[in-house]
């Protein structure tokens, strides 16, 4: 998340949020930021909500994810929030939503599936 640029704003029970700011490094051919980006926050978003509900020497890695775009990203920052739908022994399904700065206009959506690892 370093390379990005990306912010850990909220972290609660079952939620997080993130946020990156534009860089024109982080961009696609059309000026957009890059849906690999959008991914990895709202990714990582799901995957630290996950990981709020385990106990402390439990770990959390994705184990499958599907996402819509839904908009182009062409705004001052990307705004990735993270919840938990349900959090079981082993897996923990989580939803992710990736808004424009405003945190008004959905730009993607994230389901998800984390699986719990102990050291």
């Amino acid at each position: 998340m370093k390379t990005l640029g990306a912010e850990l704003l909220v972290v609660e029970e079952g939620l997080v949020k993130i946020s990156v700011p534009f860089s024109h490094m982080l961009t696609q051919q059309h000026g957009y930021f890059h849906a690999g980006v959008t991914t990895s926050i709202v990714d990582s978003a799901c995957g630290y909500a996950a990981l709020t509900m385990m106990p402390i020497d439990a770990d959390v890695l994705s184990v499958e994810f599907k996402v819509n775009f839904l908009k182009p990203a062409k705004t001052s920052k990307l705004v990735a929030i993270g919840k938990v739908i349900q959090s079981g022994k082993m897996l923990s399904v989580c939803e992710g939503y990736v808004y424009d700065s405003s945190e008004k206009i959905l730009i993607a959506k994230m389901t998800a599936t984390m699986i719990t690892i102990r050291s």
